[in-house]
């Protein structure tokens, strides 16, 4: 006998191409298509902010003026729809103050985030309502939704229309817990995760914390790679919540994301210069030399070229690839940084590329149109994150035949396997310990293997061979979606405990 179909709601802070800040809209876009394409009905529920361009993206209005309880205050939203590639329903909740929880320059605005987020979950389990839509499954994505599966133990612990819902929460990354830094709040102020919450006008309502209440209040706590999983129940990478993570350790699941294989298909892709296979991997060289014309390098073909591409902050290593920057040019390489964030890190790689310009090329902007280019034009991969709860750019750069050096973490432990050249075995180079010796020593390896032509042929094949597409991934989840049903149909409402 068949199972039944399921009704997912996706709920998340974002989702490609309606806004993107990071890797979150990716995965807020393409898991829901993977789901739908496995025949299931999902609808996506975001946050309608003001730089969303509702004309471009075909937002229309349903119902406005609709009423929300948010603490004390009796406030309004409006709801509008549009659709994710045609089929997929999009909700888009429009209300004072949230409409500037993003900012003109796709920044999540620092003030009165966690107000603006709280009214959003608010709105989400209104709208439900209101459009008479009973999910399965309400899947929030990271700490912006948080808020959802306590509600529902909560506030909702007792309405009728929510009796079969279960609730999923995905821990993108951990460190991010509320609209400020969890490790800047006093210790005497710190959401305990399990009393009323204070009105929004209270002073206390900027420390709450969204995902230590989501953790506290899922069905099933789910996060983006299975070994981030494991790091999570730890005091090293628990970000102060391994404790509560611990004592719900058997509703915890890791599941890698995966990459949208349409998108990214190096046969297909028509921002290349030239397209390219497993089958005709000597194209893939074009690639590179175009990419050393267009960043004003000189055009070595035999030259290594490697490449990082990424937000430029601490967590993405980036000291290590500082404190070995010298050694490193005397080598012979090439290098091309990609990427924007904190202006440190900006004007060092910028001093970096004035003192050597025919070895390094940087452009500081994350330039989503030209970014398949850079994989497709480069040899090597870097991603020394000190921590790295998925990461997508190693699947993207396996996919276009780009090898990538990782810090041996999270995600990237799930997925780049390190090469043995006796065997052939193998996908990339990786390092366990975070130190940059460490990583000045993956990133030599790769450089000898690269001077033999066959093995290195072999390798790139190794890569380009992974799949990482959605198809697995949106499997897996559907399994959880089942067991969070179980969970809910054999438990009760949490009760809420009282101060």
């Amino acid at each position: 006998m068949p199972l039944q179909q399921l009704t997912i709601c996706s709920v998340a802070s974002e989702v490609d191409p309606f806004i993107k800040t990071g890797g979150l809209a990716d995965v807020a876009r393409a898991l829901p298509k993977a789901l739908a394409s496995l025949g299931h009905q999902v609808t996506i529920f975001i946050p309608l902010y003001r730089i969303i361009d509702r004309t471009a993206h075909r937002f229309i209005p349903v119902i406005t003026k609709c009423g929300v309880q948010h603490g004390a205050h009796e406030l309004t939203f409006d709801l509008w729809v549009s659709a994710l590639e045609g089929d997929i329903p999009v909700y888009g909740i429009a209300a004072e103050g949230l409409e500037d929880a993003i900012l003109e320059h796709a920044v999540y605005n620092p003030h009165r985030g966690n107000e603006h987020f709280a009214l959003f979950n608010r709105c989400v389990l209104a709208a439900l309502k209101i459009i008479k839509l009973r999910p399965d499954i309400i899947h929030c994505h990271d700490w912006h939704t948080g808020l959802i599966p306590y509600l529902l133990q909560t506030d909702y612990a007792h309405d009728e229309f929510f009796s079969a819902t279960a609730s999923v929460f995905t821990i993108h990354n951990l460190a991010f817990q509320c609209a400020h830094n969890w490790w800047e709040i006093p210790m005497e102020l710190k959401d305990p995760g399990n009393t009323p919450l204070p009105d929004p006008d209270n002073p206390a309502f900027q420390y709450i914390n969204f995902t230590k209440r989501a953790l506290r209040y899922s069905d099933i706590i789910t996060t983006v790679s299975e070994w981030y999983a494991e790091e999570i129940l730890t005091q090293e990478y628990g970000e102060d919540l391994h404790r509560t993570l611990a004592s719900r350790k058997q509703r915890l699941v890791g599941i890698i994301n995966g990459i949208d294989y349409q998108d990214y298909n190096p046969k297909t892709d028509p921002g290349l210069w030239q397209n390219y296979d497993t089958d005709s991997l000597q194209m893939k060289g074009a690639n590179k030399r175009e990419l050393q014309r267009w960043l004003s390098l000189p055009v070595a073909p035999h030259t290594p070229l490697y490449t990082l591409i990424s937000r430029l902050s601490e967590q993405k290593g980036l000291e290590l690839l500082i404190e070995i920057m010298e050694p490193l040019l005397r080598l012979d390489l090439q290098l091309i940084i990609l990427g924007a964030g904190d202006k440190a890190y900006e004007k060092f790689f910028d001093r970096i590329r004035k003192r050597h310009a025919t070895k390094v090329a940087v452009h500081l902007e994350f330039d989503t149109i030209n970014t398949t280019k850079v994989y497709a034009g480069s040899d090597m991969f870097l991603m020394p994150s000190r921590f790295e709860p998925c990461g997508l750019g190693q699947l993207i750069s396996l996919r276009y035949g780009s090898i990538p050096i990782v810090h041996s973490v999270g995600g990237l432990r799930d997925t780049v396997v390190d090469f043995n050249p006796h065997t052939g075995k193998g996908n990339g180079f990786t390092f366990r310990t975070y130190d940059s010796r460490d990583l000045l020593v993956a990133v030599t390896r790769a450089l000898v293997n690269y001077r033999y032509p066959d093995t290195w042929h072999q390798l790139v094949r190794n890569a380009m061979q992974q799949v990482y597409s959605w198809e697995l991934p949106a499997k897996k989840y559907v399994k959880v979606y089942r067991k969070a049903l179980l969970w809910r149909q054999h438990s009760t409402r949490l009760q809420l405990k009282t101060p």
